[in-house]
């Protein structure tokens, strides 16, 4: 089921939109609102998968909606649906899905929906990670990992359901990890920031990162806190 929010603040734009994405099969409509600062609220407070949204709203704009999405690394994809072709550039910069101009056939917003499908499944085809061991292969979820070290010949990846070993280094894996909120800390270390909870100084030059669902801790260079902090939170 894919959870939808939309927003408008033309009441006419914003039933054209419902209507239309009210009869596609498996779709859920979080929230439809005119006020993008009640959308931003719903934003936070639920899990969407697709914000279909204006560009050009009182208070809050549709761009301001997208950076957030992306600043925060929210797994969220986003189509403008707007009255100005003066965003378009600016819009792909922050990786939307589709960029609509009114007026706009149902088809066109359709097809525009159908990409967030598309991409979904090119997304569940990278979205395991296969660790070569020995004798066998472990394949683990990305989401679940929390962080990974690397101590002398091995690689430790710190999941919520259990620790796993690798001989692959974390140059090899390194490259599987293209999403935004994994992060190199440290030399030894890769870390997933959704599951960061404190930093504390650790030596001059970095910090011990305690996370949620594991005891362990990790490393990040001061550096790296201070690209982590102007970056994301």
């Amino acid at each position: 089921m894919m959870k939808v929010g939309l927003v408008d603040d033309q009441k006419y734009d914003l039933e054209k939109l419902h209507i239309t994405v009210s009869q596609l099969p498996e779709v859920d409509i979080v929230f439809s609102t005119n006020d993008a600062e009640e959308a931003y609220e719903e934003i936070k407070r639920n899990e969407i998968d697709l914000l279909i949204t204006d560009i050009e709203m009182p208070r809050l704009s549709g761009y301001e909606l997208a950076d957030f999405i992306n600043s925060y690394a929210l797994d969220i994809k986003v189509i403008f649906v707007t009255g100005h072709s003066g965003f378009a550039v600016h819009a792909f910069e922050l990786d939307v899905l589709d960029y609509i101009m009114k007026p706009y056939s149902q088809d066109r917003l359709v097809k525009g929906i159908a990409r967030f499908e598309q991409k979904k499944e090119k997304k569940e085809e990278h979205d395991k990670l296969i660790l070569k061991q020995k004798t066998d292969m472990q394949i683990i979820n990305k989401k679940d990992i929390v962080f990974i070290e690397r101590t002398g010949r091995s690689t430790t990846i710190v999941t919520t359901s259990g620790e796993f070993s690798t001989y692959q280094s974390l140059s090899d894996l390194e490259s599987e990890f293209t999403a935004r909120h994994f992060l190199r800390s440290h030399r030894a270390f890769i870390i997933n920031i959704h599951y960061v909870k404190n930093f504390s100084l650790y030596t001059k030059h970095s910090y011990s990162i305690t996370f949620q669902q594991t005891d362990k801790t990790a490393l990040i260079t001061k550096a790296n806190l201070d690209k982590l902090q102007k970056e994301y939170f």
